[in-house]
């Protein structure tokens, strides 16, 4: 009899077959949570599901903050051939009507923090609430044995941030959660069931989904869960608390907890190995400042939802600061132009990736999904310049870059300058029309909080100065402007459109 396919065999029900079910596979503040009560609790889940009405193939959305009820339900589901969509905990009230909508969720599992938020909007669909009487009774029926399932078949959606439209339904298959184990987080980082893991980036995030769950749930490992904000305060806490091993943030978490008084070597870990960025490129002065004070290296590099995970990346001992790394091993990359021709090291153009990860498609887009997977290969809609060696530079995103006296421009790159100037936190760069309606470089910069920044005439001229030095002398940002944040979406990405308006 061939082998059950169901994610859900792979990475719960075997840990305790094979005699692990009394390892903890995560604790949050208020409790852990064994393989093997993880494998009865997801059992009973599916079972209540069962008794909801609730039938295989129906979706049911998660807006669920970093708890153990997480990975409860989220399993649960693919024991139950259900389908879980996680989604994001910060999103509007409307924005989360639409999803529940347009994926026609049969349901909502919620923490209470989110729940008023979720109550206007959810109709007639059943609301079940974590650390709850309507989630404890879930659990307190029969159980219901893992349903057969096949690699290829729908095992969850997740939502696209939506950072220039509508979020958009991605669907992803059984086989692609163990393809981002054998790929990443197998082959780059090594990892064994004995690293303890902490991500900051959240588990309804395609990213956070594979740091927190996937990755160490594939070698029996343990995971931390904070439920609340990714604050700099309380990561450095979470991290001397718990140890742990592998850390992953995003890069403007970096940039803000090296800001911070409290950061001490090895973040305050003693067996800290490796830390990872994902989510937007690493500026390199941040990986640069970030080696130095920490005393290790981040690993930065490039996933997207449609892939689940990071397919480009900087590996141990060979991070080059500035570009995303090279290929992950069983993925396949392409440098094109806009004809879809591979263009010569060196030069600018889109990524594409081919692997054993991509999404099945979008739900009810079926143009987007002819463009975004063509054949074997997936658009990225980021332009990359590849080095003759093999290392991937991040350019921007296609629809970001500037045409400056007819020259690309990556606004990652003048970015990446600014991030230089020890008064500077974060940056960003949009495309601005001068006097005569041509298009310049404009940056909006936010200074560290210990800053004390000179005259702003004096500041501009430091941060022209310092891009001319290190991007190039027609880069140069012809407007500065100091903010006190950078608007970005739910997960976290600048929203540079909101810029250029």
């Amino acid at each position: 009899m061939a082998e059950n396919a169901n994610a859900y065999a792979w990475f719960v029900a075997r840990h305790v077959h094979e005699g692990r079910g009394g390892r903890v596979a995560f604790v949050d503040p208020d409790r852990s949570l064994t393989y093997g009560a993880l494998h009865s609790a997801c059992q009973l889940f599916a079972g209540g599901l069962a008794r909801m009405g609730i039938t295989r193939e129906r979706r049911v959305v998660l807006l669920l903050q970093d708890s153990v009820d997480f990975p409860i339900a989220f399993w649960g589901c693919l024991c139950a051939g259900v389908v879980p969509v996680p989604i994001n905990t910060l999103l509007p009230a409307e924005t989360v009507r639409s999803i529940l909508d347009d994926s026609r969720a049969a349901a909502v599992v919620v923490s209470a923090a989110v729940l008023p938020a979720v109550a206007k909007v959810a109709g007639d669909r059943a609301v079940l609430v974590s650390d709850a009487a309507s989630f404890a009774a879930m659990l307190a029926g029969d159980a219901a044995a893992p349903v057969e399932a096949v690699g290829d078949e729908v095992a969850f959606w997740l939502y696209s941030s939506g950072s220039t439209g509508a979020p958009k339904g991605i669907r992803h298959v059984h086989s692609s959660l163990r393809g981002t184990y054998a790929t990443f987080a197998k082959q780059i980082l090594g990892i064994t069931a004995e690293d303890v893991t902490f991500s900051a980036s959240k588990m309804f995030h395609a990213y956070g989904l594979g740091n927190a769950m996937t990755f160490p749930m594939a070698v029996g490992g343990k995971t931390v869960l904070w439920p609340g904000r990714p604050t700099p305060d309380a990561v450095l806490e979470m991290i001397r608390t718990h140890q742990p091993s592998l850390f992953y943030g995003a890069p403007t978490l970096y940039a803000a907890l090296l800001a911070h008084p409290g950061l001490a070597r090895q973040a305050g870990s003693a067996r800290l190995r490796h830390c990872i960025s994902a989510g937007e490129a690493l500026p390199a002065p941040v990986g640069e400042r970030w080696s130095a004070q920490v005393g290790v290296d981040i690993l930065d590099g490039i996933g997207t939802t449609e892939m689940l995970h990071i397919f480009v990346s900087n590996r141990p001992g060979a991070v080059r600061y500035g570009t995303s790394g090279t290929a992950v091993p069983g993925y396949d990359l392409r440098v094109v132009d806009e004809h879809d021709i591979d263009v010569p090291d060196g030069m600018g153009g889109e990524l594409l990736v081919r692997g054993p990860t991509a999404a099945e498609g979008y739900w009810n887009q079926r143009e987007k999904t002819r463009h975004t997977f063509q054949g074997a290969w997936t658009r990225t809609g980021d332009t990359y310049v590849r080095e003759a060696d093999g290392y991937y530079r991040y350019e921007g995103r296609a629809d970001d870059m500037i045409k400056v006296g007819g020259v690309w421009v990556s606004p990652f790159e003048v970015e990446s300058a600014l991030t230089a100037h020890p008064l500077v936190q974060e940056a960003a760069v949009v495309g601005h029309a001068d006097a005569d309606g041509l298009i310049k470089p404009k940056a909006f910069v936010v200074l560290r909080e210990d800053a004390t920044a000179p005259a702003p005439e004096v500041l501009y001229e430091q941060l022209k100065d310092i891009v001319k030095q290190r991007a190039g002398a027609w880069k140069y940002p012809r407007w500065v402007e100091v903010v006190q944040t950078l608007p970005k979406n739910a997960t976290g990405k600048i929203q540079r459109f909101l810029l250029r308006a």
